[in-house]
């Protein structure tokens, strides 16, 4: 008997741990609720229950190929070896087959099951599957993991030239077992259910990811590269969950986009060839999590910037998590984190910028936040994308460039139509006062609507300042305090 592990890789297609089990001979498939670990990487609420959502569509579609899945509860990870190996000694297991995840603490889990298989003469099967490069495979001259993505793409692009990664054949209906499948919870204590208003906006499953998909290379994608930086628009491809969750595949989303672009990476559709650079962003920020494990650690890519005199200010931070700024951009994309589990890339952006920046708080407060409600939220990729802003990450904005929420917000939602959805109080302010409706003069007072409580240009000073006294990477090294990937 063969088991697959599931993890983040929730379908049924393309799906290479699930297609290599099933060619071995008979399968049986396994996940483990782990609440403590869940809630120890500050998983959202809303991210547990699509993916339960996702795990019955799964479990439904592979009970037609006569594979059950089996539910087990290993509340923390380290509890994972004794779980399996249990399960696999209950059903005579010779073999278990695993899709590759990348953090830390999912490292050092495989690992420790692995060892604990092979000691009772049980393999583990580890498989590239949630990316187009194995981590370690892409490398600089002198060996090292890449530090800048231009560098990491044209690797990418001259690797994708030569080969292209294939599609993996879906498995055959196999003989019945006789093993019944568990039933899949729809709650985990800990994790209460989101409205179902969130719900609705991310059906589960993978003919709806694959929908999505569709649509977007079919209606959108070749408008991508005009449209992505408006938020009132539907300008992305609304996929980011489902690729967290594993219900769609990056190689799957490469072979639509390329299709839609007569097999061209660099050249034809400026959206599509946008696109496909956000699926390699995403693959460096999981190749930069193996290379560079400290951001697993909740340290900066750069450590001469762990010197900056962040801020405490407990009222400021809870203004922004509270969508309370006096700034009708920031406060309208928090409304969006917190109704729908999602926020415009854009905005995200802006928003981080706007914490570390404007309140120099620490990017960890923000990192953290976003992945307590982020329905899509994803270590590498949330990591990566709040270290750019904060200035202290891998291919980071330059500390000095400053995005003013002001400016964003009237170059990106000029109509004021995405601040007006989100923040209804000030439907009736036109195109010019919507953006800041507490400096319009006689118009003071006119909405109710606090006052920013930062001033956008004594704010950019200080945090100027704050990053012109740092200490450089090379004085860091001199003083014997640089990380060598631990």
């Amino acid at each position: 008997m063969q088991l697959i592990w599931l993890r983040s890789d929730l379908r049924l297609h393309d799906n290479t741990a699930l297609a290599a089990a099933a060619a071995q001979g008979p399968c049986v498939a396994v996940y483990l609720t782990s609440p403590e670990q869940w809630r120890a990487h500050d998983d959202a609420p809303c991210k547990i229950d699509f993916w339960l959502r996702n795990l019955g569509a799964l479990s439904a579609a592979l009970d037609e190929l006569n594979i059950a899945l089996l539910i087990r509860e290993a509340a923390h990870w380290h509890q994972a070896p004794h779980v399996l190996l249990k399960l696999c000694r209950e059903l005579n297991v010779g073999a278990v087959h695993v899709n590759e995840e990348y953090g830390l603490n999912e490292t050092r889990r495989d690992a420790e099951v692995a060892r604990a298989l092979h000691e009772q003469g049980i393999e583990f099967h580890s498989h590239l599957d949630q990316l187009l490069f194995k981590p370690g495979s892409v490398l600089t001259k002198t060996g090292n993991y890449f530090q800048v993505f231009s560098q990491f793409r044209k690797v990418c692009y001259s690797r994708l030239h030569f080969s292209l990664p294939s599609l993996v054949t879906t498995p055959l209906r196999q003989a019945p077992t006789g093993i019944a499948r568990d039933p899949v919870p729809t709650q985990v204590a800990g994790f209460p259910p989101p409205s179902e208003a969130l719900r609705a906006l991310w059906p589960a499953g993978e003919t709806e990811a694959r929908r999505r998909l569709d649509t977007f290379v079919d209606q959108h994608i070749d408008d991508y590269q005009s449209e992505r930086d408006f938020p009132a628009r539907p300008g992305t491809s609304q996929l980011s969950a489902y690729l967290v969750a594993g219900v769609v595949s990056p190689r799957q989303c490469l072979h639509a986009a390329l299709q839609a672009n007569q097999g061209e990476f660099e050249s034809g559709s400026a959206g599509t060839v946008i696109w496909i650079n956000e699926l390699l962003w995403r693959e460096f920020y999981k190749h930069i999590l193996v290379g560079y494990p400290r951001v697993s650690r909740h340290k900066a890519f750069r450590p001469e910037t762990e010197a900056l005199a962040w801020r405490k200010a407990p009222a400021e931070l809870e203004a922004w998590k509270q969508a309370r700024t006096g700034l009708p951009i920031i406060d309208a994309a928090m409304r969006q984190l917190l109704e729908t589990g999602w926020m415009h890339n854009r905005l995200r952006m802006v928003v981080a910028m706007f914490l570390t920046k404007n309140l120099l708080i620490d990017w960890r407060e923000g990192e953290r936040f976003f992945m307590q409600h982020l329905i899509d939220g994803d270590l590498a990729a949330n990591n990566g994308g709040w270290q750019w802003s904060a200035s202290t990450g891998t291919d980071s904005a330059p500390w000095f460039r400053i995005f003013n929420p002001l400016s964003q917000s009237e170059k990106f939602d000029r109509e004021g139509l995405f601040i007006k959805r989100w923040l209804p109080g000030l439907n009736d302010l036109d195109r010019q006062q919507v953006h800041s409706p507490n400096t319009q003069g006689g118009l003071f007072g006119a909405v109710d609507y606090p006052a920013p409580i930062v001033d956008l240009r004594e704010s950019r000073a200080r945090a100027l300042a704050a990053f012109r006294n740092l200490p450089t990477h090379q004085d860091i090294a001199t003083a014997g305090m640089g990380d060598q990937g631990t």
